[in-house]
């Protein structure tokens, strides 16, 4: 089957967009290489940001808010897209079937988290709206789409003349296939296994971010990757993560002593370094979240609840053990505001791409909401008639035009095809678990010009084994790829901004205030 238009990935972006493109008549194909559930979206707990009330909020202050948290290196258009344009989104996606928290009166609950200055954040089971939002865009996808390859691993993008037109995959099988389309969207998500703890999926290994970086297209921002302060210390993969709905309610942050010693409200960034901090200080592993002054925790976040009873803890009763967690990557493969990318027919949307919308630090619950904006937005390009990129976006100094914010490029040891061997000598699992330490160790919250050469050097050595042609080896070439760009990036930032924190540059440096491109 010829395929107008093939997503790689099955969370709210690639979604949301297959939906959108079913709608336009297009025949739409989606590849994933687990089942089409299992993506980094459900796992999502904090909810969609979007001004869906005119009451005491705007669009211009939601803009503001993502601006200040973005620390200079947002794209005011690419946010000004998001900020007007989700709200029809979401009122979409209820359309849809999605079931969103309302009060006695029927009207939407809307909460405030961290960044954020007005309460503008809607949630689903009060911490399980990456599950509705995937439940009904999964169904509307089955209902709608022309083939749906679950199962299917991406290796490479297959480029023609004309451009991207497809992907290289193994099949259930094992076997390589060719997946043809005239138009490719990478929805991939993010690249949260780099590291030892995150609260993403066992799936999230960076795997259209590394297609890309094979292909010699351009990316940006891979050193923000972006730590949630509040994820549930405990050895279950991906780790709970215990959602800002809980402070932006009340819960507290406390040490190992019992002190608060961080403004709850603060964001992301800021909370995840005040804590390392703390816990280097005191000599833990772990700090502590209090909710019990919550009123009718269970019946609020009872995803949460059951999270955290699992694990024998009462949080009416108990503090919560606590410690950041890897957990979304604010850049990836350059767009412009339509979600092309540098190659021709190759687009990108969620967290695999770099709109410019996050800049140095994503806003709480952009992220969802950027899904549900930019993959329709692809869609409507598509439709009429669009294949190259424009100089709109994170995409405009790369195209030589004149404003927005600049780029620099890196010079950067290219990444290797994957090359495969009839047997291995090592266990791929703990070769990905050696990565995951050192990247932890020499790349996490805190980073300095030592740690990340050595944490390189590792990842160099890892990447020199070689193993057959399956979905584990792959994955972990990927995060080898991944994960030495993300070196490289911070190790030419010199300073500390938004996610991005150097202990031996602790400033923040007007000169860098610019992208680096791979």
């Amino acid at each position: 089957m010829q395929l107008d238009l093939l997503v790689v990935g099955s969370g709210v972006a690639g979604l949301s967009a297959a939906v959108r493109a079913a709608a336009t008549g297009l025949q739409v194909g989606v590849l994933s290489k687990a089942e089409l559930s299992q993506s980094a979206t459900r796992w999502a707990q904090g909810g969609v940001a979007a001004v869906l009330s005119q009451d005491e909020d705007s669009t211009d202050l939601h803009l503001a808010d993502t601006l200040k948290v973005g620390a200079g290196l947002c794209d005011v258009d690419a946010v000004r897209a998001l900020v007007d344009e989700g709200p029809r989104r979401v009122e979409e996606l209820i359309a849809l079937g999605a079931v969103f928290d309302r009060d006695e009166e029927g009207a939407l609950k809307l909460a405030r988290e961290g960044g954020h200055s007005t309460a503008r954040v809607v949630h689903a089971g009060g911490a399980a709206t990456g599950a509705e939002i995937e439940r009904a865009l999964v169904d509307a996808v089955r209902d709608t789409a022309a083939a749906v390859l679950e199962g299917w691993f991406a290796l490479d993008l297959v480029v023609d003349g004309a451009g991207c037109a497809g992907v290289r995959a193994l099949d259930p099988d094992r076997s390589v296939t060719e997946v043809r389309a005239t138009h490719t969207l990478l929805a991939t998500g993010g690249a949260g296994q780099l590291f030892a703890v995150t609260t993403n999926p066992t799936q999230s290994t960076g795997d259209g971010l590394a297609m890309a970086l094979r292909s010699g297209v351009a990316v940006a921002d891979i050193e923000f990757m972006q730590f949630h302060p509040t994820a549930l210390h405990h050895p279950a993969m991906p780790r709970p993560l215990l959602s800002e709905a809980l402070r932006g309610h009340g819960a507290l942050l406390r040490d190992a002593s019992g002190q608060q010693f961080v403004d709850e409200l603060s964001s992301r960034d800021v909370v995840s370094r005040a804590m390392t901090a703390r816990m280097l200080e005191q000599g833990v592993e772990h700090l502590w979240l209090d909710a019990t002054g919550l009123e009718a925790f269970d019946e609020r976040f009872p995803t949460i609840a059951a999270s955290v009873r699992a694990v024998g803890l009462d949080p009416t009763s108990d503090w919560l053990p606590i410690a950041p967690a890897a957990h979304y990557l604010s850049g990836g493969i350059i767009t412009d505001l339509d979600g092309a990318s540098a190659l021709p027919r190759l687009w990108a949307c969620g967290e695999v791409a770099c709109t410019g919308v996050h800049g140095a630090n994503r806003l709480a619950s952009n992220s969802l909401l950027e899904g549900m904006v930019f993959g329709p937005r692809v869609v409507e390009a598509i439709d009429r008639g669009k294949a190259r990129p424009e100089p709109t976006g994170a995409m405009r100094p790369l195209l030589g035009a004149d404003g927005g914010i600049g780029a620099v490029r890196l010079d950067h040891e290219r990444a290797v095809p994957v090359a495969a061997a009839p047997e291995a000598d090592q266990d791929p699992a703990k070769l990905r678990e050696d990565l995951q330490r050192a990247m932890t160790a020499g790349a996490g919250v805190l980073r300095s010009a030592g740690s990340l050469a050595a944490t390189d050097r590792i990842l160099r050595g890892i990447g020199e084994q070689r193993g057959p042609l399956t979905p584990a080896w792959c994955e972990l070439y990927n995060l080898v790829s991944c994960g030495r760009a993300l070196l490289a990036a911070a190790a030419a930032r010199e300073e500390s901004r938004g996610a991005h924190t150097r202990s031996d540059f602790p400033g923040t440096s007007a000169a860098l205030c610019h992208r680096f491109v791979l």
